[in-house]
């Protein structure tokens, strides 16, 4: 891969991650699975750290998930939630 190939494929699953994240977290309507959205995110990680000249601080992959729906009601926890990272190794 070139790497005006590897720019363009970044952009362009940083878009399409993007959009998954509003289709989940904002309109609660997800169109792929999460072991689909999760390659996608890996592939994008593994992108952005073999071509790091193309990293942004706006990356779906520095980002937690997206803006929750209005109805959620806000909460203080206790004890901070932490993520969990990859649920699936």
């Amino acid at each position: 891969m070139t790497e005006g190939e590897a720019r363009r494929k970044i952009n362009s699953l940083r878009d399409e991650i993007e959009a998954h994240n509003r289709r989940y977290y904002e309109e609660a309507a997800p169109v792929v699975s999460d072991g689909e959205y999760d390659a996608l995110y890996r592939e994008l990680q593994q992108l952005e750290s073999r071509y790091p000249q193309y990293a942004r601080a706006d990356s779906p992959t520095q980002q937690v998930g997206g803006q929750p729906l209005s109805r959620f009601e806000h909460v203080t926890h206790r004890v901070p939630m932490l993520s969990l990272d990859n649920t699936y190794s």
